[in-house]
C-alpha cells in the first residue's frame, strides 16, 4: 500500500463532519456557560455518560489540557469552573469552534492546532488535569501518547479519558454481521481502508485494552476508576454492547 498521510485526512474528515453538524463540534450555549459557573453542567468522554463531577473536583486555578477536546464544549466547561485551559487539536474548525466560544464570554485560553501522535508542545509538569474524550481511534499507535500525557502532568495529576475498546470496527455498517478480524488497521489493510473510505469515516485504528489501559499503567500512571458506555444509537446499543469505557487515572 501507497503511504497515507492519515491524519490530514482525519482533519479535513472531521471539519466537513462540523461543517455538516456534528455532534462533538457544536459549542456550549452562553446560559451553559453561566449555569456551569454555579456547578450545573454535564461534560462526556464518552458517547452518552457524563463524567462524575467528582472525577473532576475542584478546577479553580488548575491548568487543565484539552487533548483532542476542541469544539466548545468541555473547555469552556472548565473556564467557567475556575481553570486555565489549553487546547491541543489537529482539526482547525474544532479550534475555531473554541475562538468563538472564548470571544463570546470574554475568556482567555491557549489553542494549539498540532497532532497528538507526535510528542506534546509542552514542558515536563505543566497540568493538573488532561481531558482525553474518544480520539485516539484516530491515531496509529496509543502508548507514546499515554507517556507524553505523564510527562506533562503535574504530580498528582488526573489523566480523564475515553476509550474505544474496538467492538465498532468488527461489524459491517447495519452493525449486524460480524466482517472484520481486529486490529482494525487501513493503513495495513486494504479492506479497512475501502470501508473507512465508503463510510467517509477518515482513518480510523482500534487499539486494545492492553494498549490503552495496561499503556496507562506502564506509562506511569494509577487507575483509580472506570464506566463503560454505548454508542447511544444503533444495534450494538440496543443490545446494550459496551463500544466505550472511560478511565480516571492518576500521576
Amino acid at each position: 500500500m501507497n503511504p497515507i498521510n492519515y491524519q490530514k485526512i482525519n482533519q479535513q474528515t472531521i471539519n466537513n463532519w462540523i461543517d455538516n453538524g456534528w455532534e462533538w463540534g457544536q459549542p456550549i450555549s452562553h446560559t451553559e456557560f453561566e449555569e456551569a459557573k454555579n456547578g450545573n453542567f454535564s461534560v462526556k468522554l464518552t458517547p452518552t455518560k457524563s463524567v462524575p463531577k467528582d472525577w473532576i473536583g475542584n478546577l479553580r486555578g488548575k491548568k487543565v489540557l484539552g487533548l483532542a477536546s476542541g469544539g466548545g464544549q468541555q473547555m469552556p466547561i472548565f473556564t467557567a469552573l475556575g481553570a486555565q485551559c489549553t487546547v491541543l487539536d489537529y482539526s482547525d474548525r474544532q479550534i475555531e469552534q473554541e475562538r468563538i466560544v472564548a470571544q463570546r464570554e470574554g475568556y482567555l485560553i491557549t489553542l494549539l492546532q498540532e497532532d497528538m501522535s507526535n510528542p506534546l508542545p509542552f514542558a515536563n509538569d505543566t497540568f493538573d488535569m488532561i481531558f482525553h474524550p474518544v480520539s485516539n481511534c484516530y491515531i496509529e499507535e496509543v502508548k507514546p501518547l499515554w507517556k507524553e500525557c505523564y510527562r506533562v502532568l503535574k504530580k498528582g495529576g488526573v489523566l480523564l479519558s475515553g476509550l474505544d475498546i474496538g467492538v465498532n470496527y468488527l461489524f459491517d455498517e447495519e452493525e449486524k454481521t460480524l466482517i472484520n478480524t481486529l486490529p482494525f488497521n487501513p493503513l495495513k489493510n486494504e479492506e479497512h481502508l475501502r470501508q473507512m473510505q465508503k463510510s467517509n469515516g477518515g482513518i480510523q485504528f482500534s487499539h486494545t485494552l492492553e494498549e490503552q489501559i495496561n499503556g496507562q499503567l506502564e506509562a506511569g500512571f494509577t487507575l483509580l476508576s472506570l464506566y463503560d458506555d454505548t454508542n447511544g444509537y444503533g444495534n450494538l446499543h440496543e443490545h446494550n454492547v459496551a463500544s466505550y469505557i472511560a478511565t480516571k487515572s492518576i500521576k
